[in-house]
């Protein structure tokens, strides 16, 4: 079993899975094409999915088991998954033996579990509902619950009372701060950059929070950098970009659905400007809808695939001398942990990320500790407040 990618006549992609005779699983594959499709998730998406889902089936049949009943023995999957690398014996081929299970050391951590879970969660609600499966499927992975465990801001009007499926298994997962981007790696990577377009490209994922997909499918009908944009149609003030969800043919692509607006500082706008510059002095750029594209190699004026984010990262890291790799996301992740040291609220820090859910917001909210000394010295002391000293 293993996760491959279907290219359609439209030229859009999804991800899903094959066997061992190269032919498509079934229940998998109308999952993984709803959830690309019937709720435009995106292919990055289906290419997770696709790969736990991979991992479930195969576990499936290397012990011998429908993928129904497997569902009916998740727990003895999460040890396998959880304790069992790829250099282990199959299952299959270990009867009669004790596998790794807890005291070992894990192969895999909660999120990597938590994330395949879902995946196969979603395939077995879809199948049911379907009427590929049982139903007797959706009890053994949610379980029904009420609302009375939410703050009352997430109950919706009036605080009512309602019902929800909540996974039966999931992991704890370690709270530990983002992995971000430090000042001066951000420093030193723009510094390391040898054109003005890779600039820009690092200071629209450190300065503006914006994924690799998004920098690489922006369109220069996005870039707003006037102080008024009325005359474009737009009534956002200030210098800012808006990152729009569409088919890009290089492959970019906008997580979330929704369209936000991001405000631009005056170092991207700078950045901006420097490659106009750079970018007019390629014939072959001018007449490219895209932002970034292609102009030190032919054929010129062709958009950026975001594998090519990732490569001149690499080479930027490599230049500038830095003691680990930094990741495109990490330099994502150094906007939002910076716009939250530097007080944002929550809700804000949601809207410049795009995030649908407040839960992804809070790997931001571990503040640094200068913000944790300054909150204590805020406090007053019993002298301010009329108490003995």
């Amino acid at each position: 079993m293993r996760a491959f990618t279907v290219t359609m006549p439209s030229g859009e992609r999804y991800w899903t899975v094959i066997d061992e005779a190269l032919e498509v699983v079934g229940d998998a594959d109308a999952f993984l094409f709803h959830v690309r499709f019937g709720r435009d998730g995106s292919e990055l998406t289906t290419k997770a999915h696709a790969g736990g889902i991979a991992l479930f089936l195969r576990w499936c049949g290397q012990t011998g088991r429908s993928w129904h009943e497997g569902i009916e023995h998740l727990g003895l999957f999460i040890t396998w998954l959880r304790y069992a690398g790829p250099g282990e014996a199959d299952p299959g081929d270990a009867m009669g033996q004790v596998l790794a299970g807890p005291g070992a050391s894990a192969v895999r951590g909660a999120r990597r579990v938590n994330a395949v879970l879902a995946a196969v969660r979603g395939m077995a609600a879809h199948a049911v509902a379907a009427g590929r499966a049982p139903a007797h499927l959706v009890p053994l992975v949610y379980e029904v619950a009420d609302g009375r465990d939410l703050p009352d801001e997430a109950r919706g009007e009036e605080g009512r009372m309602f019902l929800r499926l909540r996974a039966r298994h999931r992991l704890r997962e370690e709270e530990r701060p983002v992995d971000r981007a430090t000042d001066a790696e951000i420093a030193a990577l723009v510094g390391a950059c040898l054109s003005a377009r890779d600039r820009l490209i690092v200071l629209l994922m450190a300065r503006a929070g914006l994924r690799r997909g998004e920098v690489c499918g922006l369109r220069r009908c996005d870039v707003h950098l006037m102080p008024g944009s009325r005359a474009l149609g737009c009534e956002v003030a200030g210098a800012h970009l808006h990152v729009v969800r569409r088919a890009n043919p290089n492959g970019a692509w906008a997580k979330s659905r929704r369209q936000r607006a991001v405000p631009l500082d005056f170092v991207v706008v700078q950045a901006f400007d420097a490659y106009d510059s750079e970018r007019l002095a390629v014939p072959g750029a001018a007449s490219s809808d895209f932002v970034l594209v292609r102009l030190f190699r032919e054929p010129a004026g062709v958009p950026m695939p975001p594998g090519a984010v990732n490569d001149l990262v690499t080479a930027a890291v490599r230049r500038a001398g830095l003691a680990r790799q930094v990741t495109p996301h990490q330099l994502r992740h150094a906007f939002g942990s910076n716009v939250a040291d530097a007080g944002g609220a929550v809700d804000e820090i949601a809207e410049l990320m795009g995030h649908r859910s407040l839960g992804s917001t809070k790997v931001y909210l571990h503040p640094d500790p200068g913000r944790l000394r300054e909150a204590v010295r805020r406090v007053p002391s019993p002298r301010l407040t009329g108490g003995k000293p």
